[in-house]
């Protein structure tokens, strides 16, 4: 038993985002364009008629998942299996103050690597966490229903890679989400029992 249809979306926009401050785990809100991205990607998300909602602990998630729950009558259940990559010492930071830092750890992060020495999560151990949470809530639901995942783009991202048998820490093949944009997988009858249908849909 595991629902047949996952919607993996990413959140509002927020403050942190606008400014290109890296948020990781940080609990920063959605602003007033956030909100109003959430309500109109709810609008068509809407139209899937999905079976059940479970999102992120991080208010910007959990408030782009009340915009989608409010419209179906659905609870949204969090998990904080879903939250956003920890980036350490860089959360709150942009790019530019991250580079002058750090800037061997930098040119590895923006090569594909892991930034050692900055308390920053593996993508592999994202991508493992993220896949359990999303595994749990999808099997909890009959092939026929669909599933609704409201995260954070860098999990996103390694989740995907995950529950598509592919390695988080080493293949970066996938484009990021773009804010309230979402992917959608699909089962397979071929392991690893997942299928990736379309990614970076926007409403």
């Amino acid at each position: 038993m595991t629902a047949g249809t996952i919607v993996l979306w990413r959140h509002g926009q927020t403050d942190y985002n606008v400014a290109m401050r890296l948020q990781g785990q940080t609990d920063i809100p959605l602003n007033e364009t956030g909100r109003a991205q959430a309500e109109t990607a709810a609008a068509v998300l809407a139209e899937l008629r999905p079976d059940a909602i479970v999102a992120s602990d991080l208010s910007r998630a959990v408030a782009t998942a009340s915009a989608l729950a409010s419209r179906l009558d659905l609870p949204v259940v969090t998990d904080p299996r879903l939250r956003e990559r920890d980036f350490g010492d860089w959360e709150g930071l942009h790019g530019d103050v991250i580079a002058e830092r750090w800037p061997d750890a930098h040119e590895v992060w923006r090569a594909g690597g892991h930034p050692e020495g900055v308390r920053a999560e593996r993508r592999g151990d994202v991508g493992t966490r993220f896949a359990a949470g999303v595994t749990d809530a999808a099997s909890r639901l009959e092939p026929s229903q669909t599933l609704v995942v409201v995260a954070h783009g860098a999990c996103i991202t390694a989740g995907i890679t995950t529950l598509l048998g592919l390695d988080a820490e080493t293949w970066g093949g996938l484009q990021g989400l773009n804010n309230c944009h979402w992917s959608v997988l699909g089962a397979s009858s071929r392991t690893p029992h997942r299928r990736l249908l379309s990614h970076n849909v926007r409403a």
